[in-house]
């Protein structure tokens, strides 16, 4: 890989090789710490949307590795506005070793990478959460032991946490399913590319309106916020929509009864999701945030690390 752009751009070993480098390094980091495989590398962090995990994790993660990483706020770039972003990747790509962005347009990250000749990652956009989706297969796998046959439901928006999660089901043999209101669910090609990806033909990738339904057989409850970063003109209308999609105890009651449950963050408790449930036995969702770190540094040792 040169580049980490989205879930579908991987190959499904290039996915379970991944996964494997990052228990690795969770299990090196909590038995001594890691090596210091990214000494003197350099990776910078442009952000146009703020995040907690996303710059905590990636920042935290290149110092386990012996790296630096260098914060890029909005106002100091202006991506696309102050300066071509052509340029910003060019200029960066003379400066460090790697770049992650954190933007609204897929366009701009993939306009960077185009124009970079160094390693491009992306920390969102509004087409997809690669780095995250990574980070929650990363919490199934060492939840259930295995992926295999994993019945995935994703309880929500269809928005871009949704379409990373069904490519990384439909490349690591998870079915999938979305309950979302008419008109919220994912578009049509997203669900017509998972199953060009599926390398099992026999996977089930299916959109609902009904979260009861959705939920039957579910060992993975998955939600995630009403209203993204870019939507708060639609807040009013959204919180009229989507109230009967709350996951709950009811809910959680009618999946799998060793179900987990995933968000990933930030929560709007008592919106989409419960106290109850966040705090429950069953959530997994502070694991899923603490490997984010561990997710995003196998991605940057695969992209950053020298080879001997």
């Amino acid at each position: 890989m040169k580049d980490f752009l989205a879930i579908s751009d991987c190959t499904s070993e290039e996915l379970q090789g991944l996964l494997g480098l990052a228990v690795r390094l969770k299990k090196e980091r909590r038995e001594g710490g890691n090596k210091p495989v990214l000494a003197s590398k350099n990776l910078a962090m442009v952000f146009q949307k703020p995040s907690l995990r996303t710059r905590v994790s990636f920042e935290m993660g290149m110092r386990h590795l012996s790296g630096n990483a260098l914060y890029l706020s909005p106002d100091e770039i202006g991506l696309g506005k102050r300066e071509a972003i052509r340029d910003v990747s060019r200029v960066l790509s003379g400066y460090v070793d790697g770049i992650m962005a954190r933007v609204f347009a897929h366009e701009h990250v993939l306009e960077l990478a185009r124009h970079a000749s160094v390693p491009v990652i992306n920390g969102l956009s509004d087409y997809n959460h690669p780095c995250q989706a990574l980070a929650d297969v990363l919490t199934i796998l060492e939840h259930f032991g295995s992926l295999e046959g994993i019945n995935m439901t994703y309880v929500g928006d269809g928005n871009n946490v949704a379409v990373s999660l069904i490519f990384a089901c439909a490349l690591l043999d998870m079915n999938f399913t979305i309950a979302s209101p008419q008109g919220y669910s994912l578009p049509g090609s997203v669900f017509s590319e998972a199953r060009s990806l599926a390398g099992n033909s026999k996977l089930e990738f299916r959109a609902l309106e009904d979260p009861h339904e959705a939920v039957k057989g579910a060992q993975v409850i998955y939600t995630d916020t009403w209203v993204s970063m870019g939507q708060e003109e639609e807040t009013k209308k959204r919180q009229e929509v989507f109230p009967p999609y709350q996951v709950d105890q009811r809910l959680l009651a009618e999946a799998d009864p060793q179900a987990i449950v995933l968000h990933c963050l930030p929560a709007h408790r008592g919106q989409e999701i419960t106290d109850e449930v966040m705090d429950g036995e069953q959530s997994r969702i502070f694991q899923q945030a603490e490997n984010r770190m561990h997710a995003q540094k196998a991605i940057l040792v695969e992209l950053l690390a020298d080879r001997s």
